[in-house]
């Protein structure tokens, strides 16, 4: 669970960076973009991964699968945020763990037993309860929150799916995904640079580059998460998404003097119940 705590740790930093990004009206895309170089950098000189594999070996549908998905849906992410407000799309994001869940059943044949059951139950409605705020937003647009829905729940299976892959390192595999993330960013930026006239600061450059040291950790140990916990991935994806809201919320409170109802303090108490019961699952 060490590794599920540091990549929580580094997930809720992430957010930290972008809302103060976004309070100083920097250019988030572009500190996504630059995001993504960081990372790659940090995974080449760190582990420096092998890069001579044999092309049969290769499960190019899942490294260009997420190489697309991790800035597509960001920017999905972005816009929903924009149209239908934070809290909605919060809790789109927060229930895709119900995708990951459901695959652990029946795509990695995984056996829940009662105590993980009852921690899933308790979890959810810790989802529910912490995120029962209202909105800031009136649009009726659901079509965005659906898509961020989708598009998180899809990219935690195929990380998954990258942590048992065993052909070759899975630092090979991060550096190569990283790598195509970068590329599909980069295309995108230099679309809007050409179409929308927008300039590239060096500034997000900047800040983009301090940004890829917190993704790059928050990728990494989730990926050491699965291979830990190969045989229980619901107990990943559930603790991350639980341990998120916990240490999320404490932040809002703590660092940008978010308001919270008592329902809201309610939910993180069943967060750390959730925890606890999935916790439990593994020992027993």
């Amino acid at each position: 669970m060490w590794f599920v705590i540091l990549s929580v740790i580094c997930s809720v930093s992430v957010g930290i960076f972008l809302k103060v990004a976004k309070r100083f009206q920097l250019n988030v895309f572009q500190i996504i973009t630059f995001n993504y170089f960081s990372a790659l950098l940090l995974t080449y000189f760190t582990y420096q991964p092998n890069l001579v594999v044999e092309q049969k070996s290769v499960p190019y549908w899942l490294f260009i699968s997420l190489a697309f998905l991790l800035p597509v849906v960001f920017f999905i992410q972005a816009k929903s945020i924009k149209l239908t407000g934070i809290v909605k799309t919060d809790i789109a994001q927060r229930l895709s763990l119900f995708i990951p869940l459901i695959a652990s059943y029946y795509l990695f044949n995984e056996i829940f037993s009662s105590l993980k059951i009852i921690g899933f139950v308790v979890g959810f409605s810790a989802i529910f309860f912490t995120l029962n705020r209202k909105s800031e937003k009136k649009s009726s647009n659901w079509v965005y929150p659906l898509l961020v829905l989708l598009g998180f729940g899809i990219i935690d299976i195929l990380f998954k799916k990258v942590a048992v892959f065993k052909a070759f390192s899975f630092t090979t595999s991060l550096f190569l995904i990283f790598c195509g993330a970068f590329i599909v960013s980069i295309l995108f930026l230099i679309g809007k640079i050409i179409v929308q006239k927008e300039k590239l600061e060096m500034k997000n450059v900047l800040w983009g580059l301090a940004l890829g040291i917190l993704n790059f950790g928050n990728i990494l140990f989730y990926l050491k998460a699965h291979k830990a916990l190969a045989e229980n991935p619901s107990t990943v994806f559930a603790g991350m998404n639980m341990g998120v809201i916990i240490l999320g919320s404490l932040a809002g409170i703590l660092l940008f003097k978010e308001k919270m109802t008592k329902w809201n303090y309610f939910g993180i108490l069943l967060a750390i119940i959730s925890i606890i019961f999935i916790t439990l699952s593994q020992l027993m």
